[in-house]
């Protein structure tokens, strides 16, 4: 049998409000990766209903934050032809290799995962089953295709480790069946995980140790990705800062957070190092920074926001974009789902 195809896949939950972080930590790392991988870009609404629906919605919440993620994939500049771009819910192979992986996962292994920990805190026992096997979800929606490397954040990387130990596990249980149908090496290849430079982390803009978040109940905490030129710019502007000037070194700026927060989303939006930019601002005035870099982000982001408000008032094309995406996804992952069958056992 050949060997997996090099194949990217990744994933961003429609929870609504698509902020600076979102993009800066995922979609934009998208947007490169079409030069050089074959790439799936997923809504992953079946993650998004793993928290209470207070979190997600509703029906007619998570139809909208499912199209407008999408939409912001399309304004930022993914090719829906080129590459795949759909919904997860419209591949059933998701939930049913989920499920074989809930069998094949342990629980002392997702009893380590920190990020249940974290959504669950101390309501742990009224979380849903759902939350607690997201990574298992997580493995499914990477394996289904046989992805090869998945772009992961600080936040994920104990995910993707879970990942390769399900699919370590089941090459290893499965031996001789996977060898029987032509895999000797192991049906499921272990994904690596895809680093493109620097990962930025966006904190809030009201206060520089709290990660950028829709949940914030301020909206100044926050750029949304729906914001136009005259949010952005206000929004930079009462950005909480400290009394002092800019530091000059980067010793000095790991002890100033709101600092470290600005330069560092100057700099991913420059396509910069934070290195590279603080001689730039060595000594000088947040308000230097601070217009600075509303006049980039808003050269950047305006032009998106207004992609997606256009978009976003054609809900038709989007569906049919999901739609015909879901089917070349599902043109991939059945004959996995038909491999993984055999090598189950499953009659039929």
């Amino acid at each position: 049998m050949s060997k997996p195809v090099p194949r990217v896949f990744s994933g961003v939950q429609p929870t609504g409000n698509l902020h600076l972080g979102n993009y800066l930590g995922a979609i934009k790392r998208f947007v490169e990766m079409q030069s050089s991988h074959e790439c799936i870009y997923c809504v992953v609404d079946l993650h998004a209903i793993t928290q209470d629906r207070a979190v997600w919605g509703g029906p007619e919440e998570l139809a909208r934050s499912t199209r407008e993620v999408t939409a912001a994939y399309l304004a930022a500049g993914i090719d829906p032809k080129a590459h795949i771009v759909f919904n997860q819910s419209q591949v059933a192979a998701h939930s049913e290799l989920a499920w074989i992986f809930n069998c094949v996962a342990r629980v002392g292994w997702l009893n380590r995962m920190t990020q249940f920990k974290d959504k669950a805190g101390k309501n742990r026992e009224n979380a849903s089953v759902g939350l607690y096997a997201y990574p298992n979800l997580m493995a499914a929606d990477i394996l289904a295709y046989r992805a090869t490397h998945v772009p992961v954040g600080e936040d994920q990387k104990q995910h993707l480790e879970l990942t390769r130990d399900i699919a370590q596990k089941f090459n290893i249980d499965m031996a001789d069946a996977c060898a029987e149908a032509g895999y000797p090496d192991g049906f499921f290849p272990l994904p690596e995980p895809l680093i493109m430079g620097p990962a930025t982390r966006v904190m809030s803009l009201r206060d520089g140790g709290a990660k950028m978040s829709k949940s914030d109940p301020s909206d100044l905490s926050r750029i949304n990705l729906t914001d136009d030129a005259d949010t952005i710019s206000k929004k930079f502007r009462k950005a909480k800062t400290d009394p002092h000037a800019l530091p000059e070194s980067i010793e000095d700026l790991k002890q100033r957070p709101e600092a470290a927060n600005l330069l560092g989303i100057f700099a991913a939006l420059q396509d910069q190092t934070v290195d590279a930019v603080l001689p730039v601002f060595a000594g000088r005035q947040f308000s230097d920074l601070k217009q600075q870099l509303a006049d980039v982000a808003v050269e950047k982001l305006a032009p998106i926001a207004a992609e997606m408000q256009k978009l976003m008032a054609d809900p038709g094309y989007i569906d049919t974009v999901l739609k015909d995406g879901s089917a070349r996804a599902r043109s991939i992952a059945a004959p996995v789902m038909t491999d993984v069958r055999r090598i189950m056992g499953f009659i039929g």
